[in-house]
């Protein structure tokens, strides 16, 4: 069959839904547009407990393709967005669970190495939004991880309370609390600068995103994807 060729101005008037429908029916080159929409967000969760770029990106994929392989089951009890983004915790947990069951309790050497970076920004930053956004991130990696990834779906990725609790398996008010105590520990130690910069941290640059999408592709067999934007 002939890959389909979709410009990125029809993918967005496409919801979500209709995409995973488009796709069981067969157009599985439109996968790629669900993940265009959603990387970002999968590597943000998963950054937000592995606290690893690398091992964050190979969960991502690992994502990916459980989501594909089981696209089936995918029953719209939940939106799809909801749905994947367990996915990508599940994945997430079970690689943070391999990883503490093997490491060497090496103390608190992560947590001082952290500390430095947010006390002493690297002075060769080129720009400084990129500063300011490398210290956040090293506040936001010093939080709790209960608090951490409530904090990173709620105000990195701007999902709402209810979708959070259904992502998290939390209650509303427990999400609105460690949201609360998450927000205090870092004004305590970002002061005014948390705000204006939130939506740094963690950027998804399109190296990343392109890489992530050609892996996964090639994972599950799709090849000569063509997703283009209008001229």
């Amino acid at each position: 069959m002939k890959p389909a060729v979709v410009t990125s101005e029809q993918s967005n008037e496409l919801s979500d839904e209709e995409v995973v429908g488009r796709i069981r029916e067969g157009e599985i080159d439109l996968f790629e547009v669900l993940m265009r929409r959603y990387n970002q967000r999968l590597y943000r969760v998963a950054r937000s407990v592995l606290r690893d770029d690398a091992e964050s990106e190979d969960v991502v994929q690992d994502a990916w393709v459980r989501a594909f392989t089981h696209l089936d089951q995918f029953e719209g009890r939940s939106r799809f967005s909801t749905w994947l983004t367990r996915i990508a915790l599940y994945e997430t947990w079970a690689r943070a669970r391999r990883r503490r069951r093997f490491e060497s309790l090496d103390g608190d050497s992560n947590e001082k190495k952290m500390m430095k970076t947010l006390g002493a920004p690297d002075p060769e930053e080129d720009a400084s939004n990129r500063e300011i956004a490398s210290i956040l991130e090293s506040a936001i990696e010093a939080l709790p991880e209960s608090y951490r990834s409530v904090y990173v779906l709620r105000e990195l990725e701007s999902l709402s309370t209810e979708e959070t609790a259904e992502c998290l398996d939390l209650t509303g008010q427990t999400v609105k609390t460690r949201l609360h105590r998450a927000r205090s520990l870092l004004r305590r130690s970002l002061g005014e600068r948390v705000g204006p910069t939130t939506a740094r941290a963690y950027a998804f640059d399109g190296a990343r995103c392109d890489r992530i999408v050609e892996s996964v592709l090639t994972r599950i067999g799709v090849a000569n994807v063509v997703l283009k934007g209008s001229p």
